[in-house]
């Protein structure tokens, strides 16, 4: 086990509470913070300290850990009155874990510098099965010395966890992931549509080619929810839209070509627009059976 941190973890969500959760059973000291109550008691539960506000979990913290939806509640969070930067001490580490645009990441980097606060991005991908099992992929923008620092720490929430360059970095290649994820979802429901219609055994079938060279973290992970169309959130499509929005905008911003991407992150916005934005990710498999003329309930 790593030497014992004393940790703030503000954001307590879907991924957000089994993480520090996790922090805890590593033996950190571990304060959680977060909208709903019964968050923060799951926290104490597991070991940890619930706080009343940012400023009370944040005050004697070494590290503190962000985990929101999107680039207003960071902001809010980490910038707004009340939020990190104007409770914690100088030379903490701020860590924000959410997934959001380069700009913003980089923005935090600039306001956290002038109060003598230290920041890395460090989106995440495997999901909420993925936080529970501690067996995250954790891509880190920042200081390499920060890095190294916080090392231990990201080692009790994942198995492949690397330093990939400066501020934003984290948040470009986790934008490369969702674009990544987004077209291999989509595929493996084209395919399942396909094989119900050819009437093959649908499980067997899925089992073969995850061992196959179409194979993927992916079909592995989210064949159970197709086979069963069981969409409970792991990670919402809600979400997901706004991950394609910022794979979209930065790709052009470097002008890179999505010619696959934009499609998928259109279908993406047609399940929204079809009143999936509340389930899972892999109920893009809900639009492949709407375009095949079948009714979706």
């Amino acid at each position: 086990m790593s030497a014992s941190r004393k940790i703030a973890f503000v954001g307590l969500g879907i991924m957000g509470r089994p993480m520090a959760v996790n922090l805890v059973k590593a033996g950190h000291d571990v304060t959680g913070f977060d909208l709903s109550q019964a968050s923060i008691d799951a926290v104490i539960a597991a070991g940890g300290h619930g706080a009343s506000s940012i400023a009370d979990a944040v005050k004697d913290a070494e590290i503190v850990i962000t985990m929101v939806p999107a680039d207003p509640q960071v902001e809010k969070v980490i910038l707004g009155e009340g939020g990190v930067l104007s409770s914690v001490r100088a030379g903490t580490l701020v860590i924000d874990m959410s997934s959001i645009t380069p700009q913003t990441s980089i923005k935090v980097e600039a306001a956290a510098k002038e109060k003598g606060v230290r920041t890395l991005d460090a989106p995440v991908s495997g999901g909420e099965a993925g936080a529970v099992e501690a067996v995250l992929s954790i891509m880190v923008g920042g200081a390499a010395e920060d890095f190294a620092e916080a090392k231990p720490v990201f080692d009790s929430l994942g198995t492949t966890v690397i330093h990939v360059g400066p501020a934003g970095a984290g948040q470009t290649v986790k934008a490369a992931n969702q674009l990544i994820v987004a077209v291999n979802i989509q595929v493996v429901a084209e395919a399942v549509v396909f094989l119900e219609n050819a009437g093959v055994d649908l499980p067997a079938a899925l089992d073969v080619l995850a061992g196959g060279l179409a194979g993927s973290t992916v079909l592995n992970r989210k064949k159970a929810n197709m086979v069963d169309r069981e969409f409970a959130p792991g990670f919402r499509i809600d979400l997901h839209h706004k991950d394609m929005g910022i794979v979209t905008a930065a790709a052009r911003a470097v002008e890179a070509p999505l010619p696959v991407g934009s499609l998928v992150a259109q279908l993406v916005a047609s399940a929204r627009a079809n009143g999936d934005g509340s389930l899972d990710h892999s109920a893009l498999l809900r639009g492949v059976e709407r375009l095949a003329g079948r009714e979706v309930e």
